[in-house]
């Protein structure tokens, strides 16, 4: 009986990103005696091969495979993942008889319908730090599996997805980060990365995140966090970026994991990026970020229109998004506010307020995505189906037509802002350089889907370091890396 899992990251988008929760999977596995490999296809020139020869060489009980990501969540580009995605497990299935399960966020969004698609049998959704070890000991020993909590399974019936258990990070000791090379993702993806907790108790009407992570927080304990940056510290690894939803709520466990940073000397070597919401942000907090390391901080303000940010239900108003970009300029702290425009109720005057204010408000750079991508067991996703057919929906675009399940894209963006939506958003920017958007209308200098970002990849090349959109920030102004 092989005690073997390979864990398979498959996302070969560039600038690399280090897929975080296969280190996180590989540690767990590892502490319940497994041997663990990771098969890193992100700098893959020949993915293929570099799979037939792993398969060659090892028997295994079980092939992980992560999902990262669906599509790009880009009305402008509305890449599709999927499908490649299913013709790497596909020559995966052909060179193994070892058990594929998939997971990953993505997975966890529409588990039933991407196993569906894929023609698998098995995967786990949400944390998988406890249930994949117990579901690779099942296979291993040929025990059965159906009961292991966040698997999905697929039996005579059609596919059944077992309710998550969710992992308890109050008392769970620091990952040692060594499944995956960070190194090599540092020298070419200008950052590390770490997480402070898991799971959201907001009730934004389009985000998927609580449907993997779980609708409460979980919080790390702050010594874990920091005896995980240490580790990186130690490989050399001084630029990260935060993977929380939002890293300051709840405040006061951000306050924690800043004071605990301060405390051991760390704030001179470490250099982090966040995201954050709008409130709460205090000038207090700012110092205390800025102490512990922090080098900039991207502010998911969605709208400067009190009308949309009620009906996105987002929690704070116009006036937060004003007190919070003025205790950043107080403060000197880099800043970035990023807009999802177009939603239900969108008009050509809540847009045209959103950039006024934003124009006057002087983030150091704004984020404008047009178009907001609708995930299946969303608020949004309820909200479309009660309207009606999609295919009569004016709002809808996107791949509509025969996906009532939202599987592929499918964007809303309101009616009311008529067809020639992205041009209006372009005259209304005009040429501050401030703004990206992913548009039609905008110019390869001007979009920032980091997916296949040629500029970053030569940037980080050149030494630069940070969130990428601070990279592209300094390259705008003529800033050398350092």
């Amino acid at each position: 009986m092989t005690r073997k899992v390979v864990l398979v990251n498959p996302n070969q988008m560039k600038p690399a990103i280090a897929p975080i929760a296969l280190d996180y999977l590989a540690h767990a596995l590892t502490q319940r005696g497994f041997e663990t490999d990771v098969l890193d296809l992100c700098f893959s020139a020949d993915w293929r091969a570099d799979v037939d020869r792993y398969f060659a060489e090892n028997s295994v009980a079980a092939v992980g495979v992560s999902l990262r990501n669906s599509d790009d969540t880009s009305f402008a580009s509305q890449e599709f993942f999927i499908p490649s995605f299913k013709q790497l497990t596909d020559h995966i299935r052909a060179r193994t008889s070892a058990p594929v399960v998939l997971g990953g966020s993505a997975f966890s969004v529409m588990p039933e319908d991407i196993l569906g698609y894929c023609e698998l049998d098995l995967g786990i959704v949400a944390d998988g730090e406890e249930s994949l070890p117990l579901l690779a000991e099942r296979l291993a020993s040929g025990e059965d599996y159906r009961s292991i909590p966040g698997v999905v399974h697929r039996s005579s019936h059609g596919i059944t997805s077992n309710p998550p258990s969710y992992v308890k990070l109050d008392t769970a000791p620091a990952p040692k980060r060594t499944a995956v090379d960070n190194r090599r993702y540092f020298a070419e993806g200008g950052m590390g990365g770490i997480e402070t907790k898991r799971g959201c108790n907001r009730a934004c009407i389009y985000c998927a995140d609580p449907l993997g992570k779980g609708r409460t927080f979980r919080l790390r304990s702050p010594q874990s966090v920091v005896d995980e940056i240490e580790c990186l510290l130690d490989m050399g690894v001084d630029y990260l970026h935060i993977c929380d939803s939002e890293f300051n709520l709840p405040p006061s466990h951000a306050e924690q994991v800043c004071l605990e940073i301060t405390r051991r000397g760390l704030g001179d070597k470490v250099n982090w990026y966040a995201y954050c919401s709008p409130a709460p942000f205090t000038r207090e907090m700012a110092t205390l970020f800025q102490r512990a390391g922090c080098r900039g901080i991207n502010f998911g303000v969605d709208s400067g229109a009190d009308v949309i940010l009620r009906a996105l239900r987002r929690d704070f108003g116009v006036e937060d998004v004003a007190r919070t970009a003025s205790v950043c300029h107080q403060q000197g702290l880099v800043f970035m506010y990023d807009l999802l425009l177009g939603g239900p109720g969108e008009t050509r005057e809540t847009l045209r307020q959103t950039v006024e204010l934003m124009k006057d408000l002087s983030p150091d750079r704004i984020g404008a995505a047009l178009g907001v991508r609708i995930f299946p067991e969303t608020a949004l996703a309820s909200m479309v189906r009660a309207a009606g057919p999609l295919d009569t929906n004016p709002n809808l675009r996107g791949n509509v037509a025969g996906n009532d399940s939202f599987f592929a894209p499918v964007f809303y963006l309101s009616a009311a802002l008529g067809q020639d939506a992205p041009h209006y958003l372009a005259k209304l920017i005009g040429g501050d350089q401030r703004f990206f958007f992913m548009s039609p209308a905008a110019g390869r200098d001007r979009n920032y889907n980091y997916n296949e970002n040629t500029v970053l990849v030569e940037a980080i090349r050149q030494g630069y370091k940070g969130a990428f959109w601070d990279i592209l920030r300094k390259l705008s102004q003529n800033i050398p890396p350092g």
